[in-house]
């Protein structure tokens, strides 16, 4: 099953050019609007919403265009963060629910995630249909755009849904909030002001072409040092569409994924609530984040990069808890998808309830050295093709001897072939990551 429009996580692109010209968005409109009344029969309505970026009003009424051709109506939620739009579709009477993001991605890109009335997003068989009604309609005469009204309501809506996950207030507590210029700007610094925090903001300013720029989840070093200069507490920045977060501690150590997900674990645990005493993580998540977890009597189970398949391992497993070592962490109790608002509020709360900082309550997990490279590819081979990059692999594997993980794939979003390496020794996973993103160069680049 070859999809050549979706990849892990939607249809992402360069604004303007294809997949992501006015064409095809609207063809794709057309399409999800068929698909729609095929499942929810006529009258079905669809719930839009985007992130700053200044082409996202065009998508969306491109989008919104081609839902209308097939006599599908829209909801238009404004700017809001992907988990809103995947709460507020399975909350409300929506068919389906569109998100127009490319996440972390520079604001040239845009993107189109899709999420069905449950709000779960689509199974590959169905994006894959989806796919080829775009192509069928792509040969056929465009339709107009159809212009949009935000509905107001429908982001406080979201923000009273995530109050109401808290199990006490974070009263007392003074965090740092980075909202990268993106969906979060405007929600999260109103969000924690009403669940009790003194709240610093930053990067919440968005003029559409700001958004990531040098600030929030891959960019954390400017939060750092603001939670260290205001004193606070903790900090947290989010990605453009405020689905991932990655933390600051007090003394301004970086706080990634793996030892949120630890301490949220650990607490879930303590209170009888992490089914089946299991965490679902990537195969990037370090190596000393599962002996951590074996140590507290939980089982990680790991799956391949993606907060999409995270999810479907935990649906089949019951769990209740998954992430990825990038900042996505998905309670399933409470949601969908990864949520950075929801996450940052529940790993505040236990900063709240214990009095220690992060780097304390995650000060016992041993982080191995991990290395990644990205190199960025003109064509994708097989990589058991590639002779020069197997044996690279083959003798990094041999020489880590069982201590420390090789992972070599492609991105499903980007042009990137992705190397990373895990051992004990630094030099050696220094030297391995470099090698063989050097067999990789000369075979793809």
């Amino acid at each position: 099953m070859v999809r050549k429009l979706f990849g892990t996580d939607g249809i992402r692109g360069v604004a303007g050019e294809r997949p992501l010209d006015e064409a095809t968005v609207s063809a794709f409109g057309c399409a999800l609007g068929k698909d729609v009344r095929v499942h929810a029969g006529e009258g079905a309505t669809v719930l839009i919403g985007m992130d700053t970026r200044e082409s996202g009003t065009w998508i969306a009424e491109s989008i919104a265009g081609g839902l209308l051709e097939q006599r599908v109506a829209c909801c238009f939620a404004g700017v809001i963060t992907t988990p809103g739009v995947a709460y507020l579709t399975r909350s409300g009477a929506f068919a389906a629910g569109v998100m127009v993001s490319a996440s972390h991605n520079p604001y040239e890109d845009n993107g189109i995630k899709v999420f069905a009335s449950t709000g779960y997003k689509l199974p590959d068989g169905e994006e894959l249909e989806i796919e080829h009604e775009i192509f069928r309609v792509l040969r056929q005469q465009p339709v107009p755009p159809q212009p949009l009204e935000t509905d107001a309501l429908l982001a406080p809506r979201y923000a009273d849904f995530l109050l109401s996950t808290l199990p006490g207030r974070l009263d007392g507590l003074h965090v740092v909030l980075d909202c990268g210029n993106g969906a979060a700007s405007h929600l999260a610094p109103e969000l924690f002001r009403r669940a009790g925090a003194r709240v610093t903001s930053i990067n919440d300013q968005p003029n559409g072409r700001n958004i990531n720029l040098h600030c929030g989840a891959l960019h954390p070093g400017q939060l750092a040092e603001m939670v260290v200069a205001e004193k606070a507490h903790a900090g947290v920045a989010f990605d453009g569409d405020a689905d991932r977060a990655i933390f600051v501690s007090s003394s301004g150590r970086i706080v990634n994924g793996d030892a949120v997900m630890l301490i949220l674990a650990r607490s879930l645990k303590q209170q009888g609530r992490l089914a089946g005493a299991t965490l679902v993580s990537t195969v990037m998540s370090n190596l000393g984040l599962e002996l951590a977890l074996e140590r507290d009597g939980v089982r990680m189970v790991r799956t391949p990069v993606g907060d999409k398949y995270v999810l479907e391992e935990m649906l089949r497993l019951g769990a209740s808890l998954g992430g990825e070592q990038s900042g996505h962490v998905i309670f399933h109790q409470f949601a969908t998808t990864g949520d950075g608002m929801l996450t940052a509020l529940h790993t505040f709360s236990i900063v709240r309830e214990t009095g220690k900082s992060l780097e304390e309550l995650s000060s016992d997990m041993e982080v191995f050295p991990q290395k990644l490279v990205n190199i960025r590819v003109k064509q994708r081979r097989k990589l058991e093709e590639m002779a020069g990059v197997q044996e690279a692999i083959l003798l990094a594997e041999r020489t880590l001897d069982g201590v420390g993980r090789v992972l070599v794939r492609f991105s499903g979003t980007e042009p990137l072939a992705r190397v990373m390496v895990e051992g004990r020794d630094a030099g050696l996973v220094e030297q391995f990551s470099q090698s063989i993103a050097k067999a990789i160069e000369l075979e793809l680049s």
